[in-house]
């Protein structure tokens, strides 16, 4: 952008509930593509990048931070006001989070990350919060936070939020990524990028871990109860691949719970590390019944020696891919390719990132299993995820009365 700062916003559409029994089935996705447009309409400085079932993802171009602040309380004000013209019949209320940075410091995933963090404050804040990494008193203490990681996890300040993963074919959840935040009394809701690398520099990240697992199983016995028995993963840091005694206690725990589906979510660069040891004790968890998806692949220096080797079913491709899609030359043969040969290995293959309706139809064409990302769902609280998975039926009927899936399949060659 040519303007001083880099603006990510996310516009969340509460009462979703309400708005879909009043709109039916169709209504509110065409609601919120209505008002998708509206917003670019307002502003001509924004950029829309994706539109999913309650949520919108934009830019806007800003000088500074309080232009970008006007800009973006108009633009609720707007949308109050528009909802109230064109939708009489429901009231919808909006909430937006956003976080700005400037130009040469404004990468986009994290600006999206801080966006959503500042979303899920909106709530508390009249409907509207912005996050600016550029002032100094955001920068965040690794060593403070180090000192406060075991007495947040004794202390209940950790949670996960779930991000569903739907299969393309049969268009429902075929499981859900566990994704773990932290409440900071002082600090409010802190990146998962700054408690992570806090914790895996002072050797937490272990006790972290296992926490989450015994977290992820909880919660899989409860979604099952409810009638969803489907795998939940989580990410299992390179850093403790190697560690044995690490190793035997997830095993422990696992065998204790036999019943629990689970999915283990590895980088490659983790096996990379330190190979010999990181595949035998992948399989060692494979053979407890455990399903390994290799994640981020393509961002790292991907191996093909070690790939093959591995106990893995699932392979995910980075988001950086999937976001350029539809935009670049190259992109879509590498993901093609990657499909194909993720197939070639008996893998299921998953792409991240899928924030529009055009990446989506030329995923569905180039065989692509599983979706994850913006226009299916944002990482939702766990009660979120069992209303969400209660809605299935009517998920599928959404994403099959879109044209992305009527597409030519040799359309992606065209990108």
């Amino acid at each position: 952008m040519s303007h001083g700062l880099n603006v990510s916003a996310l516009c969340r559409v509460t009462n979703f509930e309400t708005a879909r029994r009043i709109l039916g089935k169709n209504g509110l996705h065409f609601a919120a593509e209505t008002l998708a447009a509206r917003i670019v309409a307002l502003a001509p400085s924004v950029q829309l990048i994706g539109v999913g079932r309650d949520l919108i993802e934009f830019h806007v171009a800003a000088a500074d931070r309080e232009e970008a602040t006007m800009r973006l309380r108009s633009l609720r004000h707007d949308l109050d006001a528009h909802q109230r013209d064109a939708l009489p019949e429901v009231r919808l209320d909006f909430a937006i989070g956003a976080a700005c940075a400037g130009v040469e410091e404004g990468d986009t995933l994290r600006l999206l990350e801080v966006a959503e963090i500042a979303l899920e404050r909106a709530g508390d804040a009249g409907g509207f919060e912005l996050i600016d990494l550029s002032l100094a008193d955001h920068a965040v203490d690794r060593l403070t936070l180090i000192a406060d990681l075991p007495r947040a996890i004794a202390a209940g300040e950790l949670f996960l939020h779930y991000q569903p993963k739907i299969n393309v074919r049969q268009q429902q959840v075929s499981s859900a990524e566990a994704l773990i935040r932290w409440q900071h009394p002082d600090r409010g809701l802190i990146m998962p990028g700054d408690f992570i690398a806090a914790a895996e520099d002072s050797g937490l990240i272990g006790p972290l871990t296992l926490w989450t697992l015994r977290q992820v199983i909880a919660d899989q016995r409860r979604l099952a109860a409810l009638g969803h028995d489907i795998p939940l993963f989580l990410n299992i840091s390179g850093m403790l691949l190697a560690n044995a005694g690490f190793i035997d206690e997830v095993c422990e725990i696992i065998t204790a719970n036999p019943a629990a589906k689970l999915g283990f979510e590895i980088t490659e660069t983790a096996v990379i590390r330190d190979p010999e040891s990181a595949i035998r004790h992948l399989q060692r968890f494979a053979d407890h019944g455990v399903v390994l998806a290799i994640d981020d692949y393509g961002a790292g220096l991907s191996s093909l020696a070690y790939l093959k080797q591995l106990p893995a079913k699932e392979l995910k491709i980075d988001k950086m891919f999937i976001t350029q899609l539809t935009s670049s030359h190259r992109d879509p043969l590498i993901v093609r390719s990657t499909i194909d040969l993720a197939h070639a290995l008996e893998m299921e293959v998953t792409a991240e990132g899928v924030e529009t309706p055009a990446a989506l139809a030329l995923l569905s064409v180039m065989g692509c299993d599983l979706v994850q990302g913006y226009l299916i769902s944002r990482p939702v609280p766990f009660p979120a995820l069992c209303s969400y998975l209660g809605e299935q039926d009517q998920l599928a009927e959404t994403m099959a009365s879109r044209p992305v899936f009527l597409r030519s399949g040799s359309s992606w060659t065209r990108a």
